[in-house]
Formats: structure tokens, sequence, C-alpha cells
């Protein structure tokens, strides 16, 4: 707040003598109230005609009160709407890119450097206002293979229908469609893959007004923060579950050869920790990247879906999960708590390679 201070005897005689500076002041007339009858015997008052005229040359004294300065004009126009809307995105935090995007009609990300409110400030750490918030941002990926389909995720990242997803759902695929939150079904196209992050990113065909997440900051997160995870785990679209940040910087190593682990499309996706083997094996061609864990149950199908931080922002793509046993073993099938997730920061890292179509 800027607060006006007016220092003792600002306003005084500067000849000291106590008497008006401005002994020849001009009263100004004062607008009557029609409908104050009681005031209008002053009306007479207003001005008086008797007064002598003001000198030619006033007494040169300071003024009491600064001469107006010329206003401004405003800008007008596209530009400054922009960016008043940029300035007060802004205020809140990390909007200023969807605003933008909604005023240009161009696909620019939501995404911030720091966490912002997706869900109403009152509700922080709700789980259920978290997944009505980002639930229209999460897609199911079906991808059909030589062998079969697989089924994952995606993360809506752009009202025209960019989704990223990781590379291992759509690897080796034929036609890719996805589902969304309203049921709706679009043919995809992929756009770019990088396979050394576990990453890619589709674009689905005749997609418009679609709800973009907004990418929040990774490298805030700490152990033991809340996460929700949304995906469709065995097609079962928009399962949400909740956990915390049980790791940070975990070491998980998948494969890059389009074909592994996809033949029979269980998303028993393999991958490495530790110096072991999980859901089979890797095979020779594999990367490596640090994740973030979570005991949030992950289940077959939620690869490439979205780890969302209390805020509502998404801070990873979910990658890779561990099941004590096959999918068909549906006695001792399923989550056991151990699941990672690739860091967005390392994704919005990685968007411009995949925006400018480069398959690796």
């Amino acid at each position: 707040m800027t607060e006006s201070f007016r220092r003792s005897g600002a306003y005084e005689d500067p000849r000291g003598d106590g008497q008006d500076p401005f002994p020849y002041r001009q009263q100004q007339a004062s607008p009557v109230n029609p409908g104050n009858a009681g005031n209008a015997g002053n009306a007479g008052n207003a001005v008086n005609p008797e007064w002598p005229a003001p000198p030619a040359h006033p007494p040169a004294y300071p003024p009491a009160y600064p001469p107006a300065q010329p206003s401004k004009k405003r800008a007008k126009g596209p530009v400054a709407l922009l960016a008043a809307v940029a300035i007060a995105a802004a205020a809140v935090g990390g909007g200023t890119a969807f605003a933008f995007q909604e005023l240009t009609g161009k696909d620019t990300v939501a995404s911030s450097s720091t966490s912002t409110n997706v869900v109403p400030t009152g509700r922080r750490g709700s789980i259920a206002a978290i997944a009505k918030a980002v639930s229209p941002s999460v897609a199911e990926i079906t991808a059909t293979l030589a062998g079969g389909t697989s089924t994952g995720s995606g993360v809506i990242i752009s009202s025209g229908g960019e989704i990223l997803t990781n590379n291992h759902v759509i690897a080796g695929a034929s036609s890719v469609k996805a589902r969304t939150s309203d049921g709706k079904t679009y043919t995809a196209q992929v756009v770019g893959t990088d396979s050394s992050k576990d990453l890619a990113l589709i674009k689905l065909d005749g997609a418009s007004g679609l709800k973009p997440a907004a990418l929040g900051n990774s490298d805030g997160v700490a152990v033991g923060d809340q996460v929700v995870a949304i995906g469709s785990p065995e097609g079962l679209t928009g399962t949400v579950t909740s956990g915390i940040v049980s790791a940070l910087d975990r070491d998980v190593t998948v494969s890059t050869d389009e074909n592994q682990g996809q033949g029979q499309g269980d998303g028993q996706w393999p991958f490495e920790f530790g110096g072991r083997h999980f859901n089979g094996d890797t095979g020779s061609s594999t990367t490596t990247y640090k994740a973030i864990q979570t005991d949030a149950s992950l289940n077959p199908g939620n690869s490439g879906g979205a780890l969302i931080d209390a805020n509502g922002n998404i801070i990873g793509i979910n990658s890779a999960m561990y099941s004590a046993a096959a999918a068909s073993d549906s006695s001792s099938a399923g989550s056991v708590g151990l699941g990672f997730a690739i860091p967005i920061n390392t994704v919005k890292a990685d968007l411009a390679k995949l925006r400018s179509g480069s398959q690796s």
C-alpha cells in the first residue's frame, strides 16, 4: 500500500504573520442538489458578485496542491488486452501461458516454474477436488500392435489435443486412439518420440476445446508430499488413486526396444531398479532416468498418466510399476506400492524436441 504523508507546517503562511497567503480567493460554485430543498437557500451564495476580481498576477506562493498532470492515453486494442490479461494471470501465478493461448488460439502449454492453484485454495490436498479439476486433462491411450493392443494413459497439454504419454505405450503401434474423460474417442498421430526418456507426444485429429493440464515444478517436490495418480488401469478410464512421494531421484532403467514386453499387450512393461529386473527382461537396449517414487497405486494402464501434487499440478508422468505377479493371476496381481514417474521438469525440457517431430 502507498500511503500519503503531509509534513507539519507544509501549508502554513510562508510570511509567518498568520495571514491568509491567498487574500483573493474565488469561491467556486457548488452544485445545488435539486432533491434537497433545505439547501436551496444557499444557492445564491455560491458566487458573490460583489467580491473584487483576483489580481492579474497572483502572489508567488507555493500552490496548495501540485498542478494536475496531463493524463496519458491508455493503449487500446489486442496488445493492451493481452498485456492486461497477462498481468492479471501472473498475479495468481502460472496462468499467463494458458491465458495467452485462449486469446491467440495457439497451442501453448499451461506451464509454471512454481506451483499454481488448480484447485481452490481452501480445498488444497482434497483428493475429490484434485480429481474433479484434473480428470478432464487425462485420456486413455490404446495402441494397436502386431501382437495385440496395449493400453496406457496420457496427459492433455493443449486445447488442440496434444497429449504426453510414455514412449513404450505407443512404440511399434500401427494406429493409436485416445478416449477423453467425456467419452469421446479420437484417432491420434504420433508427433515425436524420445525413447531415451520414455516419452512421446501424440496429437488428436480434429480435437478442440480440450482442457490442458497445468505442468508444475518437480524440483519443488519433497519426500512425504501428498500425490494423486489418474490413469486408465486395465482400461478403467479416469481411475484415481492417492499416496505420497516415497523417494526421489531413483535410477529406473527401461527398454528402448519398441517390441520389448508388448507382445501380449498386458501392460507389464519390464524395467530395472536397484540391479533387479521387474516384469520381465528389459533386453539389451535400455535407458536410465531419474524418477519420482510413489506408493500411490499404479497398475497396468497407468503408464503415461498423471502424477499430481496437492495443488492440482502435474509433477510427473507415471511410467513404471512393480506387480508381484502376472496380470493373469488375479489373486495376487496388482500394485504393491512401488511406482515410478518421470519428473515433469524432465518432460518440459524435452517438449520442444518432441514437438519438432524428432523420432528417437
